[in-house]
Order: C-alpha cells, then structure tokens, then sequence
C-alpha cells in the first residue's frame, strides 16, 4: 500500500498559492497527461541476453571522477531541463509555471512505494550512477558522451524517486543496492542491463551475479 507523505506544509500551501495566482495569471501550464513512467525497459529474456553480452571486469578507480563530468542538467527545450521534464513524465495532474518548474502534481515512487505531491521530494536518480558509470568505462568517454549518458531520456536511465532513497543508493550497484519495493526488482533490473548494454559499459562479477539472481526469478 503505497503512502502519501506531505513534508512541510507552510511550504505546500506557498506553493498551491503560487499555483492558483499563475493559473490567474494564464502563466501556469497544465501538462499534458504523462505516461508516468520511464521508457520501458527491455524484456527479462532480452536483459538475460544482453547481460550475457557484456564485458565482465573489476571496477576500475574512482580516480578522477566528478559530478561535473557528467554535466547535467541540461535544457531539452525552451525553459525546460531535464530534471523538469523527467518531473512531467512521471507524474499525473503536472502543472508547471512559464519557467517549466512543476508547481503541482503527484508522483509515485517506485523504489519504495511512497507518494508525493511536492516535487521538491523527489530526486531524479540515475539508474546506472554516474560515479558507477565512470568506473564501469565511461571515464575514457569524451564529455560530449557523459553529458547524452546523464541526460538519457531515451533509455530507462532517469527516474524520479523519493530523495532520501535515490541518497541511500549512492554509487551502489545492485549487488549492493537494490529497490525495497521487491516487486519493482525485476523492472530495476532489466533497466539496468538495458543501460549498460546500451552505452557499452562493463559489469563486475558481483554485480552480474547479482542481475542474474534476479532476472532468472522475473
């Protein structure tokens, strides 16, 4: 049963009276309905494929790694970037104000079936983290390359979850990290494979072990 949180109300009523003086104003937009999801992911069969198809080695050093190396996040269109966007798409009742910030909505989170109407509650967590992609190879990738990996909302690598639960995976790999919504694990899983695959990164013995468990089971 999923739960709905309200974190600071005095800031919730500011911003339902933002929204209603913009609706007044015609400067608030009503998205469009929104599939309120990511880009689905290949099937558990094809993941088990492409999982096989990756190259397996140790991770390599977090030497060099910055945030900054994945610049993010950068504009997909008019005043809208792509944490904004990724807000639009997975949430249902959207609205957003002349600057594309969603200034209401509801968004469900899928790592951990809380619900939330505050979009300032909600992180956009890379699926495959950036520090995790950087040991995995993409720290012999050309900034052009990261800056597409980390706005990728092509693949099923960006989506929109409770922030203290995007926090407390980190840089983990799904040895190490996986949803506690069990149900949503094949579902993670198969977006995980389908990234890496797709981006040509590599997987660790742990880590592929780990995708296997749980892909045989989905």
């Amino acid at each position: 049963m999923s739960r709905v949180y309200a974190r600071q109300p005095l800031r919730r009523a500011a911003v339902a009276t933002l929204a209603a003086a913009l609706a007044a104003t015609g400067l608030l937009v009503t998205a469009p309905t929104a599939q309120a999801a990511p880009p689905t992911p290949v099937s558990a069969s094809t993941a088990r494929t492409y999982l096989g198809q990756l190259a397996v080695r140790a991770e390599g050093s977090s030497s060099g790694y910055s945030r900054e190396a994945f610049p993010h996040w950068i504009t997909q269109y008019g005043t809208c970037n792509t944490r904004e966007v990724v807000l639009h798409r997975d949430g249902t009742g959207v609205e957003q104000d002349a600057g594309c910030a969603a200034v209401a909505g509801r968004w469900y989170s899928e790592y951990d079936g809380a619900t939330w109407t505050v979009a300032s509650d909600l992180d956009i967590d890379h699926v495959v983290p950036l520090a995790e992609a950087w040991r995995s190879g993409a720290n012999a990738w050309t900034t052009s390359d990261r800056r597409a990996f980390a706005n990728d909302l092509t693949r099923p690598q960006l989506i929109a979850v409770t922030d203290n639960v995007n926090q407390a995976k980190g840089d983990q790999d799904p040895a190490e990290w996986m949803p506690s919504r069990t149900t949503y694990r094949c579902t993670y899983a198969r977006m995980w494979v389908h990234v890496k695959h797709h981006w040509g990164l590599s997987v660790d013995t742990a880590e592929k072990t780990a995708l296997q468990s749980t892909l045989n089971a989905c």
